[in-house]
């Protein structure tokens, strides 16, 4: 199925905590059941099989007769220093969470720099998802170059104006559809920043992904900004946690504030232990994961193209990184059964869930698309074949919602 871990969490249109929950399952028993899926995730096992894989996968990658780690010691600390190692920055640190280790990022920066005001997208993740913790828990402002469905340009940071202390760039801009600069467009904004004498901390949940986009290893990514934030469980298939790189004072205090945030954890090892296994196993595989998410929304966009569907968009095109969005002219329900049923009935799950998100239409819904292991086996042929499939239900329970 085409939906990512997030996607899987999200609670389906329903009112009514039971429907909810019976949707939830539905979902997930489906995507379990599909014999063909673009990828698949923890949600497609159980928890026991979840543990067994770890304990399995684990001792390519660390001493398993060694013993847990304690407040970051052991295992933790070899991820930091293996990731500080991959991004060639002088330090890491370890935390429970991507949006606590950004809070601290954005945090320790308007101190230093003197300046509360961050550069962000309204779209970036703390805008979004986040609750408005940024004010509320760090006291950060935040000020926006743009409200196009991109990252900001050169220009556009040059001419914000107010002054700021740190621009944030999210590396892919995952709400306006993984989109990503042209590496000369990253170079550009970066520069306009530090003109205007801010820091530059790059949001980078997915940025294991970017390199085929930008043609640049992960180092001179990650080497054009100050500080920068990566995930292991969006991409790398870990179990959770995030990692804050950047120089070795600024990290020193950014293990401060996660103690005074909470984070500062007795034992994370399953999470560690997770995080270093998808560094092994699946960050040599993002290109050709990026490189099949081409193949299949170009299928993608030729089977809309033959089905009666009134009009489509796969966006961007082509995909920037292995996941991209695709919208469609019907409502949330009708899309989300449609899905459902080709999942139950056929043992193909082409899509996952459908949302509808305030800048969409009414009866316009969109779904994100992810492609990893499991859509490498997907030919262009299977793809078209799954879409006309798909349309047909959607077409069904189109007719049968008019009639009711």
């Amino acid at each position: 199925m085409g939906d990512t871990s997030e996607q899987a969490a999200e609670q389906p249109e329903q009112d009514g905590t039971a429907s909810k929950r019976d949707a939830g399952r539905r979902r997930r028993a489906a995507h379990r059941g599909a014999e063909r899926v673009l990828a698949r995730g923890a949600w497609d096992r159980s928890m026991g099989e979840c543990l067994t894989a770890l304990a399995e996968d684990g001792a390519s990658v660390y001493d398993m007769a060694a013993s847990p780690d304690i407040y970051g010691d052991g295992v933790v600390a070899e991820l930091e220093r293996r990731v500080a190692e991959l991004l060639e920055t002088d330090a890491a640190a370890f935390f429970p969470t991507g949006t606590m280790a950004q809070q601290v990022a954005l945090r320790c920066w308007a101190g230093r720099t003197g300046n509360p005001v961050v550069a962000i997208h309204p779209l970036a993740h703390p805008e979004v998802h986040e609750e408005g913790a940024l004010p509320t828990v760090s006291g950060v402002r935040t000020v926006h170059p743009t409200r196009e469905p991109r990252l900001p340009t050169a220009d556009e940071v040059r001419d914000l104006g107010e002054p700021f202390g740190t621009l944030m760039l999210e590396l892919p801009l995952r709400d306006a559809g993984f989109v990503l600069p042209s590496w000369d467009e990253l170079i550009d904004v970066v520069d306009a920043a530090r003109e205007r004498d801010a820091v530059v901390h790059f949001d980078g949940a997915r940025l294991w992904e970017t390199v085929t986009h930008f043609g640049r290893p992960l180092a001179d990514i990650a080497g054009l900004a100050d500080s920068v934030y990566v995930s292991f469980y969006k991409s790398l298939g870990g179990l959770s946690g995030a990692m804050l790189a950047g120089s070795e004072s600024l990290v020193d205090e950014a293990r401060v504030w996660r103690h005074r945030y909470g984070g500062q954890l007795y034992q994370q090892y399953p999470a560690a232990l997770a995080a270093l296994v998808g560094l092994d196993r699946e960050l040599p595989r993002l290109p050709s994961y990026v490189a099949h998410a081409r193949v299949v929304a170009t299928a993608l966009a030729e089977g809309f193209a033959a089905s009666a569907a009134p009009w489509f968009r796969v966006h961007p095109d082509p995909p920037h990184t292995h996941q991209f969005q695709v919208w469609l002219p019907f409502g949330q329900r009708v899309l989300n059964e449609a899905s459902l049923r080709q999942a139950e009935e056929t043992k193909v799950a082409l899509f996952g869930h459908w949302s509808a998100p305030g800048t969409a239409l009414p009866g316009v819904a969109m779904t994100e698309v992810t492609v990893a292991a499991a859509g490498l086996e997907w030919t262009p042929d299977d793809v078209r074949t799954a879409v006309a499939d798909f349309v047909e239900l959607v077409v069904e329970e189109q007719e049968r919602e008019l009639r009711v």
